[in-house]
C-alpha cells in the first residue's frame, strides 16, 4: 500500500547551459528521474531531490533522512525548522549560511519527501525497502563527491553506516556516538542528532553539549584541511 506523501509545489532548478555534464551532475539527473518508489508502491508521487548546492570539489558532506516538505517546496536540503537548528549548529562551527550551504554537499537517506508522520507529528521515516532502493545512488554519491568527513544526521543515517543506536541492549545510544568522530570502512563520520523541531532528544542540556562538542571537532577538521581555517571569533571571511 503507497504510503500518502502529497507532493507540494517543487521549485526545480533551472537546467545548465548545453554542455557534457560531470559524473556527478549525470547522477543528478538519474536521481531526479527515479520512481522506483512510486512504482513499489512506497509512495503515491516521487519527487526526488538529489542534493544540495555545494561548490564543486565540496569536501565535506552531509547526510540526513529525508527531504522534508519544505525543502521540495523550496527546492534546497533542511529548509525547515531543522534547519534553522542546522544552521545554527554550524555556526559555532564558524560557518554562516551560505558558507554551510556553499561548503557542505548534501544529501539524504532517501530523495524524495516521505509524507507525514502517521503518529501526527513530523515526517514519516523511510522504511528499510525505501533506503534500500535509494542506497546505490547514495554510495555513487559518496563514491564521487569522495569527502574527507561524512556528518551523519539523525538515527536512520547514523545506523546506515555505523549500526543501530538504541537506548537498551547491546547497541551504543545516541549519546555514545553524538560528539564522537568515527572511522569505519575508510571513512570518517561525525554523527548529530536530528534537528528536527519535534524531538525532544534535545531538550537535555547535557545532550546540547554532545552537539556542541561535535561541532568543535568538525571545526577542528575544517581548520586541519581547509587552506582558509575558520578564525578564532567563527566569523568567516
Amino acid at each position: 500500500m503507497a504510503m500518502a506523501n502529497p507532493a507540494p509545489p517543487v521549485h526545480a532548478p533551472v537546467p545548465r547551459d548545453p554542455g557534457p555534464l560531470t559524473p556527478l551532475e549525470q547522477l543528478h539527473v538519474e536521481i531526479r528521474a527515479c520512481r522506483a518508489c512510486q512504482l513499489a508502491g512506497h509512495l503515491t508521487q516521487a519527487c526526488p531531490m538529489a542534493s544540495g548546492q555545494a561548490r564543486p570539489g565540496a569536501r565535506l558532506m552531509l547526510i540526513g533522512q529525508a527531504p522534508s516538505r519544505a525543502a521540495i517546496q523550496q527546492w534546497r536540503p533542511f529548509a525547515g525548522v531543522g534547519g534553522r537548528r542546522l544552521v545554527e549548529w554550524m555556526a559555532w562551527a564558524g560557518m554562516d549560511e551560505a558558507t554551510f550551504r556553499r561548503e557542505i554537499y548534501m544529501t539524504a537517506m532517501t530523495k524524495c519527501f516521505p509524507g507525514p508522520s502517521p503518529k501526527g507529528k513530523g515526517d514519516r521515516r523511510p522504511s528499510a525497502a525505501e533506503v534500500a532502493l535509494c542506497r546505490p545512488f547514495l554510495e555513487r554519491q559518496i563514491a564521487l563527491v569522495d569527502p574527507g568527513l561524512i556528518i551523519l544526521v539523525g538515527a536512520l543515517a547514523i545506523e546506515a553506516f555505523l549500526g543501530r543506536v538504541g537506548a537498551t541492549g547491546r547497541s551504543p545510544r545516541l549519546t555514545d556516538v553524538v560528539g564522537e568522530l568515527i572511522e569505519r570502512d575508510g571513512r570518517r563520520f561525525l554523527p548529530l542528532p536530528h534537528p528536527s523541531g519535534v524531538s525532544t532528544w534535545l531538550n537535555d542540556p547535557a545532550r546540547v553539549a554532545l552537539v556542541r562538542r561535535a561541532v568543535e571537532r568538525l571545526r577542528d577538521w575544517i581548520a586541519a584541511n581547509s587552506s582558509t581555517a575558520v578564525p578564532a571569533d567563527g566569523v568567516t571571511p
